[in-house]
C-alpha cells in the first residue's frame, strides 16, 4: 500500500526563497559523515573523547602554516588540534562551539587564511554578517579563493551593500570559476536585484542559465527554481511554469516546487 504523505505546511515564500538563495559553502573543510550527537550520561561522560576521535586532521598544508606562524612548536600542535575541532564542529552545525574554538586562533595566528575562513563561515551560518564579511575578506586577502566569494557576496547582500555585491559578481565572472561557483554567485547577484524590487535586473542576471545541460546537477535545479520564482513574481506565468516544471521533472521533492506549480494551475 502506498504511503500517504502528510499535508504540506502553509507556504512561506520568504523562507522558501531563503533556502534557495541562501548559501553555505565549505571550501577547505572535509564534511565527512554527519554523526548524531550521543545522548545520556554515558555519552556526556565520554563527550571529549568522542569529539576528538571524530575530528579529522587538517590539511597538512594548513597545519604546516600554523606551525610556521607559531613560535612555540608544542603550542602549535594544540592550535592545529583546536582548528581541526572547530572544523568538525562546523561540519556538524555546532556553530556556537565552532565560534568559541576558533576565536583564540584569530589572535594567535592571524596570518593563517584557513582560520579566517572557518571564522567567516561560522559567522555566515549564524547570520552575523559583519563578522562574516570581516573574516572572509581577511581570508581572501591572505589567500584568494574564488570559491569563498559567493559567500562573501551574500553576506554583503544581507547588509544591503549592493555595490560590494556587484563588485564581487564582476570579479567572479572575470576569473571564470567552476560552474557551481558561478551559479551560486549568479543567484546571489540576482537576489540582490530582487531585494531592491528590480525583477527585470534579476531576470537579466539569470538570462544565461541553460535549460538543457548535459548532466543536471543541484546547482541547475537551484537556478531553475530561482528563475521560476522570479518569473512568478514578475507575472510571467508561462515562463515560471516552464522553469518549475524543469525542476519537478528532475526532483519533485525540491523545496516546494509541486506546490508552486499547483499555484500556477499545473
Amino acid at each position: 500500500m502506498k504511503a500517504t504523505r502528510a499535508p504540506r505546511p502553509e507556504r512561506d515564500p520568504e523562507a522558501e526563497r531563503a533556502k534557495i538563495e541562501g548559501r553555505t559553502l565549505d571550501v577547505w573543510i572535509d564534511e565527512g559523515d554527519v554523526r548524531q550527537e550521543a545522548k545520556g550520561a554515558a555519552a556526556r561522560a565520554t563527550g571529549v573523547t568522542r569529539r576528538r576521535r571524530d575530528t579529522k586532521p587538517l590539511d597538512p598544508a594548513i597545519a604546516a602554516e600554523i606551525t610556521h606562524a607559531s613560535a612555540d612548536h608544542r603550542r602549535a600542535e594544540r592550535l592545529v588540534e583546536r582548528l581541526a575541532e572547530a572544523q568538525s564542529a562546523l561540519d556538524r552545525e555546532r556553530l556556537d562551539e565552532a565560534r568559541r574554538l576558533v576565536a583564540p586562533l584569530l589572535k594567535e595566528v592571524p596570518g593563517v587564511a584557513a582560520v579566517h575562513e572557518i571564522a567567516g563561515l561560522v559567522g555566515y551560518r549564524l547570520g552575523r554578517w559583519r563578522d562574516a564579511v570581516r573574516e572572509l575578506e581577511a581570508a581572501h586577502a591572505l589567500h584568494p579563493r574564488v570559491e569563498l566569494l559567493p559567500v562573501l557576496a551574500d553576506s554583503y547582500r544581507a547588509l544591503r551593500r549592493w555595490d560590494e555585491v556587484e563588485r564581487i559578481w564582476t570579479t567572479i565572472r572575470e576569473v571564470s570559476p567552476s560552474q557551481d561557483v558561478l551559479a551560486e554567485a549568479r543567484i546571489v547577484a540576482a537576489g540582490a536585484h530582487a531585494d531592491r524590487g528590480d525583477l527585470t535586473g534579476a531576470l537579466r542576471t539569470m538570462a544565461t542559465v541553460t535549460a538543457k545541460p548535459k548532466r543536471v546537477r543541484d546547482y541547475h535545479l537551484r537556478q531553475w527554481y530561482v528563475l521560476g520564482d522570479l518569473n512568478d513574481r514578475a507575472g510571467n506565468t508561462l515562463e515560471a511554469t516552464r522553469w518549475f516544471e524543469l525542476v519537478a521533472h528532475e526532483d519533485a521533492e525540491f523545496v516546494d516546487v509541486v506546490t508552486r506549480l499547483r499555484s500556477l494551475g499545473r
